[in-house]
């Protein structure tokens, strides 16, 4: 017979959003445990961050915003993002005690009646509302083109920069011999331009979108950013499948940009038609490559919540603010509008706010609670 553990909230994930939601549950009084858990599927802090390329350095990180009361020290520009950014998130959760089970992979929310029973690879928990932050790193999607490419492909969420982009390919001749290689890089946001920065040192690149990118020069205005926003909510309300907020206010300056432009990669051609078994083809016209590396997104990770019978008829949750109109005790925290590191934030907090008005607020908890907050 299965043991089930009771408590109040369960929040799915302990990346920004998840960590910024459980710092919000403590800071209104929810006891670790008894009040809230933190249910993570890796075996260490970090979230999506543990997983990127190694050739990701602070400078090159397309925007972070620090968690909640307890700022990011200055970082070294040159350091792995994948090391300080785990170690940012495993200081954090010591700093206010938050109450991380891991490894915990969720596996399903069913509904009980008055409560939700979360199942987890680390045992099976009972609550009251539920807090999904399991983002997108998990989902990378692969669009499918006809015909069959033999050479190498992956997925951005798979790179680890651009040493092994450095055999014997079909590009240009390299001066000690041999030639470069030719890769492929399908995608028009940030992480499409990171990749064209990297691998233009090494490669010949050939950069594809099925849109013409919009490059401003300009940092965005609050205002474009509220906008654009603003209208990836509506597809949520709308019960729609998300979509980025970068597609919508297109790319802004940053490092990565600057160097793709200094490398000369950012000659944008259209979506290939099909691919072909040495390479990828537009009608008629052919062209050999070594590789394709799709930076094509991502699809949020919400599979466990299937049981809930949460998505609507257009393929998406709809969402009121951050609560799921069919079940207002399940929250979907960085799934959407706030899929970045200052809307996940955001969200962390407003979930929070919502279950407290759906609970009502804990009793105090002590002053060590307090303090911890």
């Amino acid at each position: 017979m299965t043991v089930e553990t009771a408590t109040d909230v369960v929040v799915i994930g302990a990346g920004q959003a998840g960590l910024s939601a459980a710092y919000h549950l403590r800071r209104r009084g929810f006891a670790p445990f008894t009040g809230f858990v933190v249910l993570d599927a890796d075996t260490a802090p970090g979230g999506a961050w543990a997983h990127r390329s190694p050739s990701l350095r602070m400078a090159t990180v397309h925007g972070f915003h620090d968690l909640p009361d307890f700022e990011l020290p200055p970082p070294d520009p040159t350091a792995p993002a994948r090391e300080v950014v785990p170690g940012y998130f495993a200081a954090y959760e010591a700093r206010h005690a938050l109450p991380v089970v891991r490894p915990a992979r969720v596996t399903a929310v069913r509904d009980l009646g008055e409560r939700l029973l979360v199942e987890s690879t680390a045992g099976n928990w009972t609550a009251r509302a539920v807090v999904n932050a399991t983002g997108t790193w998990t989902r990378p999607f692969l669009p499918h083109y006809p015909g069959r490419f033999t050479g190498r492909q992956l997925h951005y969420a798979d790179y680890r920069g651009p040493q092994s982009f450095t055999g014997n390919g079909k590009g240009p001749l390299l001066p000690g011999g041999g030639r470069k290689e030719r890769v492929v890089v399908v995608g028009g946001g940030a992480s499409a331009i990171q990749l064209l920065s990297e691998l233009a040192e090494v490669a010949e690149t050939i950069w594809v979108t099925r849109r013409e990118p919009v490059i401003r020069d300009e940092p965005f205005t609050p205002e474009a950013g509220r906008a654009a926003v603003a209208l990836v909510e509506q597809r949520v309300a709308q019960g729609l499948p998300v979509s980025s907020v970068v597609g919508v206010t297109g790319l802004g300056p940053s490092v990565a940009l600057r160097r793709a432009r200094q490398l000369g990669a950012l000659h944008r051609r259209p979506m290939f038609d099909r691919l072909t078994e040495h390479g990828v083809a537009w009608g008629e016209h052919q062209e050999a490559v070594d590789a394709i590396v799709w930076a094509t997104g991502f699809r949020p990770e919400v599979g466990h919540l299937a049981p809930l019978g949460l998505r609507e008829p257009g393929g998406g949750i709809r969402l009121d603010g951050t609560r799921a109109v069919a079940d207002p005790r399940v929250h979907l925290v960085g799934y959407g509008p706030s899929a970045s590191t200052v809307g996940a934030n955001r969200a962390g907090r407003a979930a929070v706010n919502e279950i407290v008005g759906l609970l009502g607020r804990p009793r105090p908890v002590g002053a060590g609670a307090a303090q911890a907050s």
